[in-house]
C-alpha cells in the first residue's frame, strides 16, 4: 500500500497543484488529506474546489474548526479570511470532514493527536522551535494506537518516528506554507528554510512502514505576493520558509 499523505495545505493552490501532479507522475494508491486545507490569505476557495473535486480522503484541523468560528465573532486573520472567501457550500463541506480517519485496519490519521487538534504529536514547542518531543510523551498521545502506522500534520515538519513496539508516525510537512510562529502553548517558532512544498509518500515494506518526503518547486513568490496583497507580510515570510 502507496500511500501520499498531505497536509497544512493553507489554500495554498499553486503548491497543491505542484505536489498533486507529482503524485500523478510517481502514482499512489490513495492520497490522504491531514487538515488545515484552505486557511490562508492566498486561494481558499479555489483550494476548496480543487479538494472537492479531488474527493481523497480528508480531515478537519484546527484551522477548519476555527473557520467555523467566525460565523459567532471575528476570528485570527488567516480564519477570518477564509470565512469571508469560501461560499456556505464550501463551509458545510469542512464542517462534514471528521477529526480523525481510520485507512485501514493499521492506519490511522490525525491533524494534532488523535485527540487534540491543537496539539503537536511529534514536537515540544516549549523551547521555542521543533523540538523532538520524548518517546514516553509521544506514546501517551498517541493513545490506543500502538502499531501499524499513524499519519499527522499540524507542526509542517517532515519527520518519521518509529517507536519502540509502534507504531511509526509519519508527518509529511506542510504543502502551503515551510515556516510558522505561533503563541500557543507558547511562542514558537517552525521554520524549514526553504519555499518548498512538501508532502510524503509511506509505503509497507518487508520490515515495516517507511517514508519518502518529497520537496517540490513552484512560483511561492506568486503566493507570497498575494499574502501581502491582503495585508499579510508575516504569511509571505513564512512562504519562503522563514519563521
Amino acid at each position: 500500500m502507496r500511500i501520499a499523505a498531505i497536509s497544512d495545505i493553507h489554500g495554498n493552490l499553486p503548491a497543491l497543484e505542484a505536489v498533486l501532479a507529482d503524485i500523478a507522475r510517481r502514482g499512489a494508491d490513495a492520497v490522504v488529506a491531514l487538515g488545515d486545507l484552505l486557511a490562508g490569505p492566498l486561494w481558499p476557495r479555489e483550494t476548496a474546489d480543487r479538494l472537492i473535486a479531488l474527493g481523497c480522503p480528508a480531515l478537519r484541523g484546527n484551522h477548519e474548526r476555527q473557520t467555523w468560528l467566525c460565523e459567532e465573532r471575528r476570528g485570527e486573520p488567516s480564519d477570518q479570511f477564509t470565512f469571508e472567501s469560501i461560499t456556505r457550500e464550501q463551509l458545510d463541506w469542512t464542517r462534514a470532514l471528521p477529526a480523525t480517519l481510520r485507512l485501514a485496519d493499521d492506519v490511522f490519521a490525525c491533524h494534532g493527536t488523535p485527540t487534540d487538534d491543537l496539539v503537536y504529536l511529534l514536537e515540544d514547542p516549549s523551547t521555542g522551535r521543533a523540538t523532538l518531543r520524548r518517546e514516553d510523551e509521544i506514546r501517551r498521545d498517541c493513545g490506543e494506537w500502538r502499531s501499524g502506522l499513524v499519519l499527522c500534520g499540524h507542526s509542517h515538519v517532515p519527520r518519521i518516528v518509529e517507536l519502540r513496539d509502534g507504531p511509526t508516525i509519519v508527518n509529511p510537512g506542510a504543502v502551503g506554507i515551510p515556516a510558522f510562529s505561533a503563541r500557543h502553548p507558547v511562542p514558537h517558532v517552525h521554520e524549514l528554510g526553504s519555499p518548498h512544498a512538501r508532502y510524503a509518500l509511506v509505503e509497507r515494506g518487508r520490515n515495516g512502514w517507511y517514508a519518502q518526503f518529497i520537496a517540490l518547486d513552484y512560483d511561492w513568490r506568486a503566493a507570497a505576493q498575494r499574502a501581502l496583497g491582503h495585508g499579510r507580510p508575516d504569511f509571505a515570510r513564512w512562504l519562503s520558509g522563514r519563521g
